[in-house]
């Protein structure tokens, strides 16, 4: 992972893996773009415009 996918940032960094466990990416991992995320009942559906989608489970 290139980018932080919950701040947008380069690398890992402590406070965002820790809500990494209960939300769902907000940032691309490979370009930092912001995503456009649906949360459902059943779990979340993140789109990145270059990099395509990512679901949970």
């Amino acid at each position: 992972m290139a980018f932080c996918d919950q701040c947008g940032r380069p690398g890992e960094h402590p406070g965002c893996a820790a809500r990494r466990a209960l939300e769902p990416p907000r940032f691309c991992a490979e370009c930092a773009r912001r995503m456009v995320v649906q949360v459902t009942p059943t779990g979340w559906r993140a789109r990145c415009s270059r990099h395509g989608e990512r679901t949970s489970g």
